[in-house]
């Protein structure tokens, strides 16, 4: 007897604790309906449902592609000449005192560009023959070739790129995203991601997490072979009316558990149960790429059944049809520390062609004014050679870059056929416009609608933002 009246005394007190919590505002539940400027009129059976944006909004959706592992800005996009001509000289001394590489050691070589550029007719931006698909599309984007990070190391620059910090626990872009507009789609998630080259980016899931945000907001990785989402297809023995069931009686604990406690999250919780179970034909009717005509495949270079970067386009432009608000696309390995000579050519060649077909797609559909694409890696690599340990690889290849690297933006109000920002003769360093992540962020989100200085979330004493603290600013200049 005693026992149970130490089992009833603590129960009561957890309840007292909590139901205390949720009257005075400050629990998960509280916080987020008290968020200033959004959660006034959100209905938490509903947290995905469309919100009006706060700002004059250019898109209505994002499709981020990141290329992980740092694809070569300097076989790409940044044509630098005079590198050429200083292929396999030492590396001036001032670029080397003070700096830190993952890898290179003692004196490297420079290493000119390893392939061919030439001027697209149109626009006349220097671009990579690697490259020939998106050549044609060059009028449609804008290459910032000014970007940096400060973290060297793929996990943490990851994390950086997508989340604003170097630390796990931050919410990423495409979860902020969801967070400020909710979604278009009533039986799909909001933020979808889909993965490509075998393995997941470094930072593993928390690249598409939702940090200190409700856990509703973050990514839904689906599959581009077998279900799109683990679990969806109903186990030998039970039908969809059966498993409806399930989801009915799960519905009523929960909303008793909402009723006694008051926990916001709770009711949010319902809200993904039953997506889920929308999902059930929904998805599996989205992720058919098998329903698209032939000349669809052909122009994307898709194989359906199989895993690949060509199909996760074709995917993407597929999911924002259905109202889904942010997909992101990782695609790897991009990591070419060696291997330009081999390797390098065979991503090149994987991407090429679905990413042009994507923004052809998009615009003959009257769709890629109003969605915002995004291409780019964490970071970048370096002018001069890998020689890790201070012997060159017998493959060329270069070693990770942060005063440096490229990346290209297309629809959504942005301007096409410019770059902006430009490196130093050898690509070393950003030297004119610089660009970092924040940046970054608060121009996607400012397409989008949302104010990056306003869009916050109370978690540990502050209002939290992708932005962080740092100054950070929308990059106008690129803004059509």
């Amino acid at each position: 007897m005693n026992a149970l009246h130490h089992l009833q005394h603590d129960t009561l007190q957890q309840f007292t604790r909590r139901h205390f919590l949720q009257k005075c505002g400050v629990g998960l539940g509280g916080a987020w309906i008290a968020q200033q400027g959004l959660g006034a009129e959100r209905d938490p059976a509903r947290p995905n449902a469309a919100q009006s944006p706060a700002l004059p909004a250019k898109a209505k959706r994002v499709i981020y592609m990141h290329m992980s592992g740092a694809p070569s800005q300097l076989e790409l996009f940044d044509y630098k000449p005079v590198l050429q001509k200083l292929n396999g000289k030492d590396c001036p001394k001032e670029f080397l005192e003070g700096k830190r590489f993952a890898f290179i050691r003692g004196t490297p070589k420079l290493l000119g560009p390893y392939y061919p550029f030439h001027q697209e007719r149109k626009t006349g931006q220097w671009v990579s023959d690697k490259l020939p698909h998106f050549e044609s599309v060059m009028d449609k984007v804008c290459i910032i070739k000014s970007m940096q990070t400060d973290q060297f190391n793929h996990a943490p620059a990851q994390l950086l790129a997508l989340t604003g910090s170097q630390n796990l626990g931050h919410a990423s872009i495409g979860s902020w995203s969801l967070y400020g507009l909710g979604s278009e789609s009533e039986n799909m998630p909001g933020f979808v991601v889909l993965l490509s080259g075998g393995q997941n980016p470094d930072a593993g899931k928390a690249a598409w997490g939702s940090g200190f945000l409700p856990s509703v907001y973050q990514g839904v990785q689906c599959r581009s072979e077998g279900d799109p989402v683990l679990y969806l297809s109903n186990p030998p023995g039970i039908n969809r009316h059966l498993r409806g069931g399930v989801i009915d009686a799960v519905k009523k604990i929960n909303q008793r558990a909402y009723e006694q406690l008051g926990d916001v999250e709770t009711v949010t919780r319902i809200a993904q149960y039953e997506m889920a179970f929308r999902m059930q034909m929904s998805a599996s009717e989205a992720m058919d790429i098998t329903q698209e005509p032939k000349h669809i495949h052909e122009m994307y270079g898709t194989e359906p059944g199989k895993e690949s970067f060509a199909n996760n386009c074709l995917l993407a432009r597929r999911l924002i049809e259905r109202g889904v608000r942010f997909v992101q696309l990782f695609d790897w390995v991009w990591d070419h520390h060696s291997g330009l000579d081999d390797a390098f050519p065979k991503k090149c060649q994987q991407v090429d062609k679905p990413m042009t077909a994507l923004l052809h797609d998009l615009e003959q559909r009257g769709l890629l004014e109003d969605t915002l694409v995004v291409w780019g890696g964490e970071f970048g690599r370096t002018p001069m050679q890998e020689n890790r340990g201070g012997v060159a690889a017998k493959s060329p290849g270069r070693d990770h870059h942060v005063d440096a690297y490229s990346i290209w933006m297309a629809g959504g109000g942005i301007k096409g056929g410019i770059s902006h920002g430009e490196t130093d003769e050898i690509g070393y360093n950003a030297v004119l416009d610089k660009v970092q992540a924040r940046d970054l962020h608060a121009t996607i989100l400012h397409q989008l609608g949302l104010d990056h200085l306003k869009l916050t979330y109370p978690y540990q004493g502050l209002n939290q933002r992708i932005v962080g603290v740092k100054p950070c600013r929308v990059l106008k200049e690129i803004l059509a």
